[in-house]
């Protein structure tokens, strides 16, 4: 038997965990570069963030309302309320000028720095409803409706963060809150990994482009659309190469040539049995190393990977749904790793099954689902027609339900693991 037809044919099928440490033993982090901090969302931090300082770094207030000595206040009630002499008038961002002492109150807004003397704060709603008419008159007094503890409504010093703690790790992608931490503690500039381009590919004759007008026996090339975006909200750059013919001297050409450019080829389609999938012939007859040729899943069996040149090749099904399916197991966790996270691999959740499912599978199936919440518990079931020739139900689906191998199929109300595709 040639090498080829033993590619084809004689496929040693390795697991979805076994596969992945195939790829993870060849992925390095890219390389980092500075950004500004509104050009680094969505990007992945390249270094520990540290706190220089502590925040708040003053005692903050928490509310509009009045600063007080919670002992001034202790026998206070709606019926006998206690008066206080309102001595100055704290907007958030100014210093305090006077210290609070016995039958004192100060005027203070959120966020404001809480004066000496004081320990508590009142909120607005628990004062004299006058107070801002009677502040605008010399010698202003203000009425406290009830006993607030000591402490109430003051963020101390050092009360959200610590000087010198770990405030956002390494690999952490940096969304609306790691923000708001990196402008806090003054990062203008922001050290992120580059994002790792990857080069996408669809083989096969039948394929249009996007913009051709549908011709009998052909299709309009969609896999690489999808990957693309795929790639993109998972933080890599993708870049969509020309759909390759079925020639097998033609696909390896294009391969090479753009290998030296990218950090990752994913292809779409070729890697089966049949007559004109070509990437099983390009294995047969390049001078990489193949990883793997046959996974242990359900769809995408012939999911297959290679090593060429110092770069990781991925060849997905040519199947929409096992495509989609191939690059949530395996691409997904290659990019992220790339970008150092340390978690690349998506998080599995416990679920019910919302409908039966009476396929059994002599390997795990990976089966596209939609989710929903009902009385505190997640419920999922298939998201439209359970095909990996299926491609319109992709858009519903956020996330993959894993059902192990064997079994007589599974009842409504089974538990399940769902890995989250969102």
């Amino acid at each position: 038997m040639s090498s080829e037809m033993k590619l084809r044919f004689g496929r040693k099928v390795i697991s979805v965990d076994e596969a992945r440490a195939a790829l993870y033993e060849y992925v390095k982090p890219t390389e980092t570069e500075t950004v500004s901090l509104p050009t680094s969302f969505g990007r992945m931090l390249a270094k520990d963030i540290y706190a220089d300082h502590a925040v708040p770094h003053f005692r903050r207030s928490g509310v509009d309302g009045y600063a007080v000595r919670s002992q001034d206040i202790a026998a206070a009630t709606p019926d006998n309320p206690i008066v206080l002499d309102v001595i100055e008038r704290i907007p958030s961002g100014t210093i305090p000028k006077c210290t609070v002492r016995a039958g004192k109150a100060a005027r203070i807004m959120t966020g404001a720095p809480i004066p000496d003397g004081a320990d508590t704060v009142v909120m607005l709603e628990m004062t004299d409803s006058l107070q801002d008419e009677l502040l605008s008159l010399l010698g202003a007094k203000v009425k406290i409706k009830k006993n607030v503890q000591a402490a109430s409504n003051i963020t101390p010093i050092a009360g959200e963060v610590t000087l010198g703690e770990l405030v956002i790790p390494e690999g952490t992608r940096i969304g609306p809150g790691e923000a708001a931490i990196l402008a806090t503690f003054g990062f203008s500039m922001v050290e992120v990994y580059r994002r790792p381009r990857v080069a996408i590919f669809s083989t096969g004759s039948e394929l249009l482009q996007v913009e051709q007008e549908l011709q009998p026996g052909k299709i309009r090339n969609s896999n690489s659309y999808m990957l693309a975006a795929q790639v993109e909200a998972n933080g890599g750059a993708a870049l969509i190469m020309p759909a390759l013919s079925d020639d097998p001297g033609q696909v390896e050409a294009a391969l090479e040539a753009i290998l030296p450019d990218v950090d990752l080829i994913l292809t779409s389609g070729g890697v089966s049995v049949g007559d004109y999938d070509v990437l099983v012939d390009v294995f047969g007859r390049f001078d990489g190393k193949l990883l793997f040729n046959k996974v242990a899943m359900r769809p995408g069996t012939p999911t297959s990977a290679a090593l060429w040149k110092g770069k990781l090749l991925m060849a997905l099904s040519g199947n929409p749904g096992a495509s989609f399916v191939g690059f949530e197991l395996f691409a997904k966790p290659i990019i992220r790793s790339m970008l150092g996270s340390q978690r690349p691999e998506s998080e599995g959740l416990t679920a019910f099954l919302d409908v039966p499912y009476d396929k059994p599978s002599a390997y795990p199936r990976y089966i596209r689902g939609t989710t929903r919440v009902e009385a505190g518990c997640l419920w999922v079931r298939p998201a439209g027609i359970d095909k990996s020739s299926i491609m319109v139900s992709i858009k519903d689906a956020d996330c993959l339900i894993w059902l192990p191998a064997g079994g007589q199929g599974y009842q409504r109300g089974d538990s399940v693991k769902v890995y989250t595709t969102r």
